[in-house]
Parts: structure tokens; C-alpha cells; sequence
């Protein structure tokens, strides 16, 4: 497994313990390149993760990824739980099946319901999936918080009203599971998506791209998310991902931190 941050400059990767030493703690290793290749120079001495890294707090959830105990998906909704407020604003730009926005539900209600999910796809079965999911899952105040759009996640702006601050937007990136696997999310409007999200996003908020890569098309959108993240100026941003390296088709994690 590898955690990579963007750009080159600022670069870390997981420093490996014997397992009695390691449990229970997470440490990274920066490794700096003066240019965009990969001649790379190591650093020996250990850093833990910085206050402002979207990954603080999560170093359990982290090591039981890392021993197969936790997927791809539940290091992302940890790490959200670190980033989201009771009474936020959050956008699922891709609803599927409705796991995410039901998550972000949870994450964002208090007694007064002032937190608000923007939920979108462009598959009415993935948005009757979601609606079900939520009716059952969530009391009326809750439900209520939620709002469920038939749009591609590249019309962002036009489903979340001007002025509201958002404290995540999260992309599940591929084909609905269970599903039509011929309908697929695509580069072009995922990247407008993503430049949509990055506009709308505030202050301390977290963009959250799960990609698959498996698929026809998959690893062509990974590299388009990969490359947006990495063109993000440093000063703005800290962008990681998450991937296992002996599994290449395994579900990419990359999560972009606005400062």
C-alpha cells in the first residue's frame, strides 16, 4: 500500500514497522523529488501526520485497511467524520445506491436539522435506490435534510444555492453496483465536477474521490484525477491517495484537504 501526497515536492509514503512496534500507530516518510520525474530522495527519520492532514485521527482505521479488515470506502467515510460538522452543508455527487449520502446524513444532523445533503446521479435507479435506503434508514427530521437530484455531478453549481458553504463533496466514481456496468462516470464531466466542487468548497473542507479502475475506462478517469490534483497550487490544498500496490485494480482513494 502506498499514500502519496500532491504535488512531487510533498510527497510521503507508509514507513513500515514490525508489527508489534506498528499497531496502532501510523507514521510517514516524505520523499521529495526537485522535479516532476521519479528520481526520488529519502528521508529516514519518521513524521507523524501533521493537524491540518486530512488523514489525523484515523491511524486505527488506516492499520485495519492495511491488514484487509476495512475497505476502501470505510477509510473514506472515517476520514469525512473528521472533516464534517453537525449542521453542515455536504454534496454526494455521485448517490448510487445510497450508502454515501446516508453516511453524510448521519454526519450532519442535529436536533435543529440544520445540515443539508445535495444528492445527485443521473440514473433514476440509483436515485429510487437512495430514496429507499434513506426512508427506511433515516426518522422524518433526517429525511428531510436530504435532497435527491436527477443532474450529472458536472451541474453541481446549479444544485447547491449560491452562497451556501460546503464542508465536503464526495465522487464514487464508475458504474452503479448492481447496475448497468455500460453506464459509466466520464473523465469530461467528472473533471468538471471536480473543478465545480473545488469552487464551492470551503475553507477546511475535503473533496473525496473513490475511482475505480477495473473497468473500461476507469484507469483513463484515475489519471484525470490524479493530474487535477496534482495541478491544485500547494499552498491551497493538500491533496493524498490512497492505493494498494499489489492490487491493481483495486478502488483508488484520493482526497483533496482545502486549506
Amino acid at each position: 500500500m502506498i499514500l502519496r501526497c500532491y504535488p512531487v515536492s510533498s510527497m510521503f509514503k507508509l514507513n513500515y514497522k514490525p508489527v508489534g512496534l506498528w499497531r496502532n500507530r501510523l507514521s510517514i516518510v516524505p520523499f521529495i523529488s526537485s522535479n516532476h520525474n521519479n528520481n526520488l530522495v529519502f528521508h529516514s527519520k519518521p513524521i507523524k501526520l501533521t493537524d491540518d492532514s486530512p488523514l489525523s485521527g484515523v491511524e486505527c482505521v488506516m492499520m485495519d485497511y492495511l491488514f484487509g479488515k476495512k475497505k476502501a470506502t470505510e477509510v473514506a467515510h472515517s476520514i469525512w467524520k473528521h472533516v464534517v460538522q453537525k449542521g453542515d452543508a455536504v454534496v454526494d455527487a455521485t448517490c448510487g445506491n445510497g450508502h454515501d449520502t446516508l453516511a453524510m446524513a448521519n454526519m450532519v444532523a442535529d436536533e435543529s436539522c440544520s445540515g443539508h445533503v445535495y444528492s445527485m446521479d443521473i440514473q433514476q435507479t440509483a436515485l429510487q435506490n437512495t430514496a429507499s435506503l434513506l426512508d427506511k434508514s433515516l426518522d422524518p427530521h433526517k429525511r428531510e435534510m436530504v435532497e435527491l437530484f436527477a443532474t450529472c455531478h458536472s451541474k453541481m453549481e446549479e444544485v447547491v444555492p449560491r452562497g451556501v458553504t460546503v464542508r465536503l463533496v464526495a465522487f464514487n466514481l464508475g458504474y452503479l453496483p448492481g447496475g448497468d456496468k455500460t453506464v459509466i462516470t466520464k473523465s469530461e464531466t467528472t473533471l468538471l465536477g471536480m473543478n465545480a466542487a473545488s469552487r464551492i468548497l470551503a475553507s477546511g473542507g475535503l473533496i473525496s474521490v473513490l475511482v475505480y479502475v477495473g473497468h473500461p475506462g476507469g484507469m483513463e478517469e484515475y489519471e484525470m484525477v490524479e493530474g487535477f490534483a496534482s495541478g491544485l497550487a500547494v499552498n491551497e490544498w493538500i491533496c493524498c491517495k490512497l492505493q494498494m500496490m499489489n492490487r491493481p485494480l483495486a478502488p483508488i482513494l484520493v482526497l483533496l484537504c482545502k486549506r
